[in-house]
């Protein structure tokens, strides 16, 4: 007994990604669907990065196949691919990078690198190509995050820098070319340019996603920032504090006026739970981002807690992804990497490889 394409389809459109809140058929993901009389194989192309997921999607879409009456053997692949995604208008992409997700805040102090710096982590550990480019030129906290103290970045060509690695990541930063105690006292242009060259100097290597660990602030350099680099879209990193939300505020409208989508909001320091007694206390406020994502129509991607094991893996070395994989809080950033990718996928893929150069010749 043969199977129909269309009870395929039915089954296919009954099932929800959890990922993307959408079933696999209107979401294009289900693919080359293939009937051998009563036998069904098919292709699931997912458009984030997704290694920790593909198992239970995969019998997902085979359970829903199998309760088809009369079908035989079922089969599905599901893998990942990730493609470059729209930018700013008049801002063309960056060479061996996808896409670019800006991790952004108003202001200092508020966890932002840390979230960067696992964002980027997490994404790698779902089996995507990753770099991190700390932007932050008078305050550079990467080298110190990723364990790369005191290395340097070599050149092969004279002209260009190959990226440092550390648990599969490429990370470039000015921390990298100065002494940890070396002040930067440059002012906006100069620093303008030097952010300039280790974007583009950098030989990043085919990465899916290119996370930039913004300076703090609203100012020159994040402006020049957000008008030259092929940004697909900004992360704001926030605590609930209202002092802390005035100048995310600022940051998201200054996203909005270069035409760069907020991809959403992280709550840093949201709750901080007593390691003695467990008395859970709000420290800085509750529900400001919630609140603040609500005003501008934006995602809350998640909240993290005020955690002193947060801090104590971040400075040594190994952020909490990898230096505590099975805690709360590497699940907390892991689920906001999925959603990140998630958004990144939602938006419209880059055509501009595919048009060709029109070249003009006086003959």
């Amino acid at each position: 007994m043969a199977v129909s394409l269309e009870a395929v389809q039915a089954a296919l459109q009954a099932i929800t990604d959890p990922n993307t809140g959408k079933d696999f058929i209107s979401s294009k993901a289900a693919r080359n669907i293939r009937l051998d009389g009563a036998d069904v194989s098919l292709d699931v192309e997912l458009g984030y990065p997704a290694r920790t997921q593909v198992d239970s999607l995969r019998q997902a879409v085979i359970a829903a196949i199998r309760a088809i009456p009369g079908v035989g053997k079922v089969s599905a692949h599901v893998y990942s691919k990730i493609v470059a995604h729209t930018v700013q208008r008049g801002v063309k992409l960056l060479p061996g990078v996808k896409n670019i997700i800006a991790v952004a805040s108003g202001k200092g102090g508020v966890g932002k690198s840390t979230t960067a710096v696992n964002l980027a982590l997490a994404l790698a550990d779902e089996g995507a190509r990753v770099g991190i480019l700390d932007a932050d030129i008078y305050g550079p906290s990467q080298p110190q995050m990723l364990g790369l103290v005191g290395q340097q970045p070599v050149s092969l060509d004279n002209q260009s820098m190959e990226p440092l690695e550390a648990y599969g990541i490429q990370a470039m930063s000015i921390g990298f070319m100065v002494d940890v105690d070396t002040p930067m006292v440059w002012r906006g242009p100069m620093v303008a340019q030097a952010l300039d060259q280790l974007l583009h100097e950098t030989n990043w290597k085919d990465l899916d996603y290119l996370v930039v660990d913004m300076p703090p602030g609203t100012g020159d350099v994040q402006l020049s920032m957000s008008q030259k680099v092929p940004v697909t879209g900004a992360v704001i990193v926030t605590t609930p504090q209202d002092i802390a939300l005035i100048d995310a505020r600022k940051g998201l409208k200054m996203f909005e006026k270069v035409g760069i989508p907020i991809l959403g909001i992280v709550e840093n320091m949201s709750i901080h739970v007593c390691s003695r007694c467990g008395h859970a206390e709000h420290i800085f406020g509750e529900g400001g981002a919630e609140k603040m994502c609500a005003d501008y129509g934006t995602e809350f991607l998640g909240s993290l807690p005020l955690d002193i094991q947060i801090r104590e893996l971040a400075d040594g070395g190994r952020p909490t992804v990898v230096g505590a994989p099975d805690s709360r809080a590497a699940e907390i950033y892991r689920g906001i990497a999925r959603r990140v990718a998630v958004k990144v996928a939602e938006r419209a893929k880059d055509m501009s490889s595919r048009f060709p150069n029109i070249v003009i010749q006086n003959n």
